[in-house]
């Protein structure tokens, strides 16, 4: 009933005289809050044609009315749709009015012919006489069609208007639109909307609010709605607490005054938004200036086209950082695994100025909704230009997992004008970092990359892609049933041509041009082709999969269609898909967001580590339970509520004396740029003066007192010894700690009184700490050590008995092992061990580390630096696999799924994909571009256990060849994804069988009857052709197999020192690299100690040139990373990933 008054939102008018035509846009929203759009022409024609004037021979002049025409879609095609009526137009101005309705349908059915493109980068284009006309598709399922120009705001208001109108809509106020241009109303508010991407605009939407509708503006809630200008006074008299916004004059005020009073926009943000849109080109004819004038208005229209997506892109990468740099902390203070969003503690790290409108923020439905999409870790553009742009610090702490504490480097920033920060340059080189003998982590003095000084070049990649343009057939001039099904098959034609094209030259359209086909094969009733298709693109992009309309589709095919598709196997397959997906029962998606709240009853060990977890106080479980240990000491084994909270205010208490300590500038040029001061005592007297004792990651030093002064007492490695002199003289007992700096020894002692006992805990865990740290060159032990210690002083501050001091010891746990378990690193793994990272920081214990795979750097086409930039690709148990940087061994992606089932081999693909083998038959193909993984081959039945790549086209083709345990071998094309050559191997447990390509056995190599006798299975083989070997490796059994293709020699048994199997072996330069179990491990389990070996073996001399131990648990994986270095990856008990160098 609203459409009359929406189309004619000022009313119908007759007039004495014809008006121009007018055009506006309108925007409906259904009670499930989605959106449907609309675009609407006004003309003026006569009432009477100019022959019933001359017929009646009245002497009056002529009237003219309105005449509205409104096109509804539901996608937001502003731009197209206006060309559209523009070329209706054409049409309709000399057309008489009993004709005007055949010209409509006419026009209506045409443009029902065109279909809407998928998402991704394939835009279509059509012919509607005069114009050609383009239909952008989305970039990404999850991101709204942008076909308007969203420079149009830029134009209406400065930079101050623009953010205090962004500022309203993120507080959720009722904001109403004023203009006297009706099209501006729509135009503007959805430009508005997209600049909040990703946040989404939860209240009610009315863009155009006719004359009759004003009523609407009472409403108690948020909103916004447009109006026309002259209903300003009327409204502004009526109504309180309205923001009114004239687009007209530029200009925000409120009902209630002129001035808006409201929280504004955080400061450091608003500046950098600022000073971006005065770099923004918003003017094309400045553009034009020193190009050739335009003969040919196609060229015009499509050379504007370009400008106007190139400046949507700018527009939009500045909206988006201005969006990262408010909400940047949040991802802080969120605990994903427990869905908790902790608001008190992030208010705290707001600045007072800024308080205010974080908390107005923060009950908003705009900003929950955007806390799910954190909570479920979606990696859309604020993601992943938030990683992008993140601290180094912050980066780093991906591979450290430090005790988080303001760093003297990131104060630094905060002081600084985020926009006169440089620009990062791209790294000089493309391989992995030289990690040093002395190093032992990965922190530089490199420049700070602040998300400011990078935003230009990484927000740009993350948004900008090149676009394909499809042009649709010609549509035929009939529009008879015939001629629609000519222009249907020509346009299947058109596709399969681009489809062939596709696979040689741009693979990643494939998916694109397959769901076209498909949906047009539905639409002529040829239901096996659009099975293929649908197929197809499950195998290529299977985000695009139409599950509902496939459904529909097997639901309406004939019985003779059926049994067609039983015969095929693929389509069998998919059909069985959709059918068992269809089954099953709608899980919906875990969306509730948990407020903290202190826990209110006795807390068991199980519930206390989801508390403390919820916290975000420490998220490894076995620190959790020595915490539950250390809070029960001589109870029962449970927690008080009472004494939980004090634990936790304790906690959050001494956290906030060392995060605002301000050091003196003397003191702060003394440390690294990411130390933090972590503990600082009182005043006390020492054999140095009288001052603070300060604790750091990396050393202890006094703040002298009086004149502020820096005094280094000593660096954790130089530690020699540390203990408590009994009282004698004074009333307390006394620290002592004696050092050894610069070959001399060096004695420190302090009198901190009753913290005695617990100063000696600390450094003593420190020391430790670090002491493991340089030995097992493994950054984690030092932030462990740091996390120990922060526990036992809020341990201590919580309890204040007898009892604490014994409480807080629990908590020491490498001091207590270096007491217990001396953990000496033999020389020869110390020389070779260069550094040590974990891929499961974010998890709550470690997890296998299954597969590694190292793909190096090179430069693609976007020149990226990340793409630039080698990778390390870690697959952990549950389909879970981890990217690190592998020049800084910083984490890039920390979580992307694939499947649910252990992953059992990797393959990296000149195609910039990943390709990846699972338990549970399927391959996966991940985009390392968008590292999602959106492909799945499922042609395989059982377990696929190995893939190998032949490169046959350096620049896009390659033929893969997958096994699986059941003896299928499938070659495979990389372009198309299909399967050029399937092999089956029967079972060989006595020989070893090589094929050739063609799948014809070339040689059968026998066991001899001495290896038969061995009771346990190849677990891996290398195959060194040069020499003619090839190398087995015994699971169950300490030793390695080598054996002459040629049968030169006889085969050959290698027993292992110290090994009871191996795991996995690898070939790097001219040696052999074997890992296995060492004589502790009996049965799968270790007996504690570390068991693991990593032999390095000569193929010449046959024998062992190298022993290594650096894992606590067995090696699953070895890899190669450019013949520089080794990479090992270990089970759950250890669940790290060793670096060894090459020699």
């Amino acid at each position: 009933m609203a459409m009359p008054q929406l189309c004619f939102p000022g009313g119908l008018h007759v007039t004495t005289e014809r008006r121009d035509e007018q055009f506006h846009f309108l925007v409906f929203t259904d009670v499930f809050g989605k959106k449907t759009y609309g675009v609407v022409m006004q003309c003026y024609r006569p009432i009477l044609d100019e022959t019933s004037l001359f017929q009646n021979g009245a002497d009056f002049s002529q009237l003219f009315t309105a005449y509205s025409f409104c096109v509804i879609s539901k996608c937001p095609y502003f731009t197209a749709l206006k060309d559209c009526l523009s070329c209706l137009l054409i049409q309709l101005r000399d057309c008489r009015l009993s004709d005007m309705k055949s010209r409509v349908k006419v026009f209506a059915t045409k443009l029902a012919l065109v279909p809407v493109p998928p998402p991704g980068q394939l835009h279509l284009m059509f012919t509607l006489s005069p114009l050609t006309i383009v239909l952008p598709s989305k970039e990404d399922k999850d991101l709204p069609t942008i076909d308007l120009d969203l420079h149009l705001p830029f134009f209406c208001f400065r930079p101050k208007e623009l953010l205090e109108v962004l500022s309203c809509l993120l507080q959720e106020q009722r904001v109403v639109l004023f203009s006297d241009d009706w099209a501006r109303l729509t135009l503007v508010a959805e430009s508005f909307l997209l600049f909040l991407q990703p946040l989404s605009w939860q209240q009610p939407y009315v863009p155009v609010l006719a004359r009759g509708m004003l009523d609407f503006l009472m409403v108690p809630t948020a909103f916004l709605m447009g109006c026309h200008l002259s209903h300003f006074k009327e409204i502004t008299a009526e109504t309180d607490d309205l923001i009114l916004v004239n687009i007209d004059s530029g200009s925000v005020s409120t009902s209630c005054c002129e001035v808006l009073d409201l929280p504004e926009i955080p400061p450091c943000a608003a500046d950098c938004f600022t000073q971006r849109c005065l770099s923004l080109k918003t003017h094309f004819d400045l553009y034009q200036c020193q190009r050739a004038s335009y003969t040919d208005i196609r060229e015009q229209r499509s050379k504007r086209r370009a400008w106007q997506h190139n400046l949507n892109h700018e527009i939009q990468k500045i909206t988006l950082e201005l969006i990262v740099n408010i909400f940047r902390d949040v991802g802080s203070h969120l605990n994903c695994e427990h869905r908790v969003f902790n608001s008190e503690e992030f208010l705290k790290t707001r600045d007072p100025a800024e308080q205010l409108f974080y908390k107005k923020v923060l009950g908003t439905n705009i900003f929950h909704s955007f806390l799910k999409d954190r909570l479920n870790r979606k990696m859309d553009n604020f993601a992943r230009m938030e990683l992008e742009t993140r601290f180094e610090m912050n980066k780093m702490r991906a591979v450290l997992e430090t005790p988080r504490r303001v760093t003297k480097q990131e104060i630094h920033a905060r002081r600084k004008s985020s926009v006169t920060e440089n620009g990062v340059s791209k790294r000089s080189q493309m391989s992995l970092p030289d990690l040093e003998d002395h190093q032992t982590t990965s922190f530089h003095r490199n420049t700070l990359l602040t998300g400011i000084s990078r935003m230009s070049d990484t927000a740009l990649r993350i948004i900008s892609k090149r676009l394909t343009v499809f042009k649709l057939p010609d549509f035929p001039a009939s529009l008879s049933v015939h001629s629609v099904q000519s222009f249907h098959t020509e346009l299947i034609q058109l596709l399969s041509k681009a489809i062939f094209s596709a696979q040689k030259e741009n693979p990643t359209l494939l998916a694109r041009y397959y769901y076209l086909r498909g949906f047009i094969n539905t639409l002529c009733c040829r239901h096996l082709d659009a099975l293929r298709d649908f197929q197809n693109l499950y195998k290529t992009d299977r985000a695009l999969f139409p599950t509902p309309l496939v459904t529909w589709l097997v639901d309406s095919m004939h019985q003779d269609e059926r049994r067609r598709v039983e015969k095929r196997p693929e389509l069998r397959g998919l059909v069985f898909k959709v059918m068992t997906e269809n089954k099953k029962l709608v899980v919906q998606p875990d969306d509730h967001v948990k407020k903290f709240e202190l826990p209110c009853k006795h807390l068991h060990q199980e519930e206390f580590v989801r508390c403390v977890q919820e916290c975000g106080i420490v998220n490894d479980v076995a620190t959790i339970h020595r915490l539950f240990d250390a809070l029960t000491e001589g109870q029962t084994k449970q927690v008080d509520p009472k004494l939980f909270k004090v634990f936790y205010t304790v906690w959050k208490e001494k956290k906030s004396e060392t995060q605002d300590l301000s050091l003196p500038s003397e003191v702060n040029y003394q440390l690294d740029d990411i130390e933090c001061v972590y503990k600082l005592s009182p005043c006390v007297k020492t054999s140095r003066g009288v001052g603070k004792i300060a604790v750091t990651q990396k050393r202890l030093f006094l703040l002298i007192q009086g004149q502020p002064g820096f005094l280094e007492i000593t660096k954790f490695r130089d530690i020699q010894e540390v203990k408590v002199i009994p009282a004698l003289l004074f009333r307390f007992p006394a620290l002592h700690i004696q050092t050894m700096t610069s070959g001399r020894p060096e004695v420190f002692e302090a009198n901190l009184k009753t913290e005695t006992g617990l100063w000696s805990l600390l450094v003593k865990e420190m020391w430790a700490g670090r002491k493991l740290s340089d030995q097992h060159k493994d950054p984690q032990y030092m932030m462990q050590a740091l996390t120990n210690i922060l526990l036992m002083d809020a341990v201590m501050g919580s309890l204040q008995t007898q009892r604490s001091i014994t409480a807080a010891s629990k908590l020491a746990y490498f001091d207590k092992i270096k007491h217990e378990v001396p953990m000496m690193v033999p020389k020869t793994t110390t020389e070779m061990l260069k550094h040590k990272i974990n891929p499961s920081l974010d998890l709550a214990e470690p997890q296998t580390v299954h597969v590694l795979l190292y793909t190096p750097g090179q430069l693609s086409c976007n020149d990226a630096v990340d793409d630039m930039n080698p990778k390390l690709w870690v697959a952990l148990s549950g389909g879970r696999v981890v990217v690190f940087d592998a020049s800084s061994w910083s984490i890039l992606q920390a979580s992307i799924q694939v499947g649910q089932e252990q992953l059992n081999c990797m393959l990296g693909l000149i195609q910039e994909q990943v390709w990846i083998g699972s338990q549970d038959s399927v391959i996966y193909i991940i985009d390392t571009h968008s590292m999602s993984c959106n492909r799945q081959l499922t042609e395989h039945r059982h377990e696929v256990t190995g893939l190998t790549a032949e490169t046959i086209d350096q620049r896009h083709s390659q033929q893969i060849y997958s096994c699986s345990c059941d003896g299928t071998i499938l070659q495979w094309d990389s372009a198309s994804l299909k399967v050029t050559r399937q092999l089956h191997l029967s079972c060989c447990r006595d020989s070893i069988v090589v094929l050739k390509k063609s799948g014809t056995p070339q040689k059968i190599i026998t066991l001899p009857d001495d290896l038969q006798s061995i009771s346990s299975s190849f677990s891996s083989f290398i195959v060194i052709p040069e020499r003619g070997q090839l190398w087995t490796g015994c699971a169950n059994a300490g030793e390695v197999c080598l054996w002459y293709t040629n049968y030169s020699l006889p085969a050959k048994r290698i027993l292992l020192p110290g090994s009871s199997g191996v795991t996995c072996m690898i070939r790097v330069k001219d040696q052999i690299w074997v890992a296995g179990h060492g004589k502790g491990w009996i049965g799968g389990q270790c007996d504690g100690n570390m068991r693991s070996q990593l032999l390095v073996m000569n193929p010449e001399s046959l024998t062992v040139t190298k022993e290594l131990q650096a894992h606590a648990d067995s090696i699953q994986t070895l890899c190669s990373a450019e013949d520089r270095y080794v990479l090992s990856g270990s089970a759950w008990r250890d669940g790290k990933i060793a670096i060894w160098k090459v020699e």
